[in-house]
Formats: structure tokens, C-alpha cells, sequence
């Protein structure tokens, strides 16, 4: 597999970003949707990674720049035909690297609290996440969860 910057220009990277947006919308309601749609992962304060294995578009995730220290990750997603199969899990450790290697010390997240949002929660608590208080803009939300780690 092979993870690359993505510049966003493809239409297959902004069909699966489409893709996430809109299952975003289907489970949660407007006001604890945080996914960032294309324009807003196109903000300079955004590097979005891709996952490809041979031609096939698998994954991707991205970092926001908070502050000087501080980077959030966002829209994280992996291929339904893919899950389970390892995308996540590499892409995650090369995030945290490129994050440390742009010398952030904490990283922090938003995901869902729903049963849905469980392997994504498992996940990242695997890699030393661990739930915190809201963080940048975000407000409490009973629909949300809220997790961070030191890098």
C-alpha cells in the first residue's frame, strides 16, 4: 500500500470524501456533524492523506493545524470493502509520525459516541488516545467523544 499528500483534485478522492460526508449526515444530526467536506479539507491549515493499494483508492485521513502544538485528526475513513484489513492502522501510524516529524506535541480527535463509532473509538485508543474534554471550538455533545494523546 502506498500513502500519499493528496491534493484533492481527483474524482475519486472527492467521491469518497462525498462519500464520508454523506454517511456523516445519515447518522448523526446537523449539529454534531463535524466532517469536513472538500472545500473545508482544502483549507491551507489541511493535509489530507490517501491510501492506495495498486489503483484502488482504500483510505485516507487528514491533520488540522490548531495552533503550534496542537493538531486535530480528521476524516479518517477506510474503504467498507477494506475494513478490518490493516488501512486504518497503517494510515494512523504514519499520520502520528508526519505529526511528530512537523514537531506537534498532542494531537487531538472528534468521533461519534455511537455504537457505529466503536471500532474508530477502539482504534484510536489502541494507539494512546484517550478521552478528554472538548477541545478548539467543539461544546460538549452526548453524540460526541472527544479524545486526545501527547506525541
Amino acid at each position: 500500500m502506498r500513502i500519499v499528500v493528496d491534493d484533492l483534485s481527483g474524482p475519486r478522492i472527492a467521491a469518497f470524501l462525498e462519500e464520508h460526508v454523506r454517511q456523516m449526515r445519515e447518522i448523526s444530526p446537523p449539529e454534531s456533524k463535524h466532517a469536513l467536506d472538500l472545500d473545508g479539507l482544502r483549507r491551507p491549515e489541511v493535509t489530507l492523506w490517501s491510501v492506495h493499494d495498486g489503483d484502488e483508492l482504500v483510505g485516507c485521513g487528514a491533520l488540522k493545524r490548531l495552533d503550534p502544538g496542537h493538531v486535530e485528526l480528521k476524516s479518517m475513513r477506510t474503504a467498507a470493502a477494506r475494513k478490518r484489513g490493516g488501512v486504518a492502522s497503517l494510515l494512523l501510524e504514519h499520520i502520528l509520525a508526519e505529526a511528530r516529524r512537523a514537531g506537534f506535541s498532542r494531537i487531538s480527535l472528534e468521533t461519534g459516541s455511537a455504537a457505529f463509532f466503536l471500532p474508530a473509538r477502539r482504534l484510536y485508543a489502541k494507539f494512546g488516545f484517550a478521552e478528554c474534554e472538548p477541545f478548539a471550538d467543539y461544546r460538549p455533545d452526548p453524540l460526541s467523544t472527544f479524545m486526545t494523546r501527547t506525541l
